[in-house]
């Protein structure tokens, strides 16, 4: 699965408070699982999907992470933030 996009998933109640806490839309989320730049595994059955977007005035990168919950069907986002600390994740 690593690496791969995820089309069906569903967004827990903890995350969607996180995304809304956070500043994170839900069309952010599904642009990160539908075309993640980076896949990778956290611990079993968890994967963290992430990838960099542009935003703000200048426009600065951050980078958005999207955690999953791949052991249940359909897959559980269990919680998403955004960093500006690209290198300490980048792979």
């Amino acid at each position: 699965m690593s690496g791969d996009s995820l089309e069906r998933y569903v967004i827990t109640d903890h995350a969607r408070i996180e995304m809304q806490r956070r500043g994170i839309t839900e069309a952010e989320v599904a642009a990160v699982l539908s075309a993640p730049e980076q896949c990778e595994v956290v611990r079993p059955q968890r994967l963290v999907f992430q990838s960099r977007v542009e935003q703000g005035d200048p426009p600065r990168t951050y980078l958005i992470r999207v955690f999953v919950d791949v052991d249940r069907t359909p897959p559980e986002v269990v919680t998403v933030y955004r960093t500006s600390k690209i290198e300490k994740y980048w792979r």
